[in-house]
């Protein structure tokens, strides 16, 4: 039997090599990247606040916390992103999110449960965030729901995408500054009547792909809270730095 699949595979290299995620150059293994783009992906590595997520330049003493976090304490608490939303991570996310690449999730989301291991509590459970009914028919999956339901898989925490829904439509973030994200997320999220049961006092890992502003996380997590969960933790793929944006002077990402 061994003998049988290690032929098969062999042959499924021959008519179907392994190329890389980004570049689709040939590589030595499935869901790799090639050295150049390796080079390109800017890993989130601590130390970093542990409210945000966001990294520090120096070393800090446990608990240190960033001037966001102290400015603007979040209504989740914790975030967690695996990669700067530069470069080839940008190709990854639009590939996922636009080009129908859900083949990349799987891979993607081994580097999320890298970084939010310390999220994974006993009775964590994994919600995306969900899109609204209309734009589902439209687009057909929820890339968001494709990284959880995979995370789900590696972490062997439940994924309940049935505990948070999308109460109204609202616009594509893409494009909006952060302001206008604000406005246009407030109230858009809810846990529905028959799902609150199930979340009173247990520990959420909120799901996405990218964290921008943080309109949508916050708007999530307040309803989530609101609906009995214990903790929210959020975790995306990318992370769109401080650094690499003013907030209010460019159109974001």
């Amino acid at each position: 039997m061994r003998g049988t699949r290690a032929a098969l595979d062999v042959v499924g290299r021959l008519f179907f090599p392994p190329v890389c995620l980004g570049c689709r150059n040939l590589v030595a293994a499935p869901g790799t990247l090639c050295s150049s783009c390796w080079k390109s992906l800017r890993f989130i590595e601590q130390p970093w606040c542990p409210v945000y997520g966001t990294p520090f330049e120096h070393e800090m003493h446990d608990g240190h916390l960033s001037a966001e976090a102290i400015a603007n304490p979040p209504p989740f608490d914790s975030a967690r992103s695996a990669v700067s939303y530069t470069s080839i991570a940008q190709h990854l996310v639009r590939g996922l999110k636009f080009g129908d690449r859900t083949d990349l999730a799987p891979w993607m989301a081994r580097w999320m449960h890298r970084v939010g291991e310390d999220q994974f509590g006993e009775n964590a459970v994994i919600v995306p965030i969900p899109l609204h009914r209309s734009r589902y028919l439209k687009r057909r999956f929820n890339q968001s729901a494709e990284l959880g339901r995979a995370l789900a898989s590696i972490s062997g925490l439940q994924f309940a995408p049935q505990i948070l829904i999308r109460k109204r439509m609202t616009r594509q973030q893409v494009g909006l500054k952060a302001s206008q994200r604000l406005k246009n997320v407030q109230g858009a999220f809810a846990v529905p009547d028959e799902a609150k049961a199930s979340l009173v006092g247990r520990s959420v890992v909120l799901v996405d792909d990218v964290y921008t502003t943080g309109a949508t996380a916050f708007s999530a997590s307040r309803a989530l809270k609101r609906g009995g969960a214990g903790t929210v933790h959020v975790l995306t793929f990318a992370r769109v730095l401080p650094e690499d944006f003013a907030m209010e002077d460019r159109e974001l990402i």
